[in-house]
């Protein structure tokens, strides 16, 4: 792994009891998402859930693909906050998709759909209406 990698990938202090809090308190949206991701369902593609990231903790990652699905509640609309985490995972190689927990729980398939799409390379550019910001770092970290 390289140097850059590391640096990522190091946990910093805090964030693995944050992680493991945010596993023991998800939210529905989370809980139910959570079932058609873990244990490779959706297409083989492996997810873990509340991953720590440099100063951040994703919902969800598939490592292989470098891919962030973020599920968030009405206290993340026009947050400076997310566009300032969503900035810093694509600058360090991941794509972040966002849904609403209302979407995940009254449009699950849609949501499914929408991330295999990504994960496929059926989207690749970014997209305001389906809230996906692909990585701004291209070829191997």
């Amino acid at each position: 792994m390289s140097q850059e990698l590391n640096e990522i990938a190091k946990r910093l202090p805090g964030k693995t009891a944050q992680a493991l809090r945010l596993r023991q308190d998800e939210t529905d949206a989370e809980y139910r998402l959570w079932g058609h991701l873990r244990n490779r369902v959706l297409n083989g593609h492996k997810f873990n859930r509340q991953i720590p990231l440099g100063p951040y903790v994703a919902d969800f990652l598939c490592r292989e693909k470098r891919l962030v699905v973020e599920i968030d509640g009405s206290q993340h609309a026009d947050s400076l906050s997310d566009k300032v985490r969503t900035g810093w995972l694509n600058d360090n190689g991941y794509s972040v998709i966002r849904f609403w927990n209302d979407e995940v729980l009254k449009e699950r398939r849609a949501v499914l759909e929408t991330i295999l799409a990504v994960l496929e390379g059926k989207i690749v550019d970014r997209c305001e209406t389906l809230l996906f910001y692909p990585s701004t770092r291209h070829g191997d970290l």
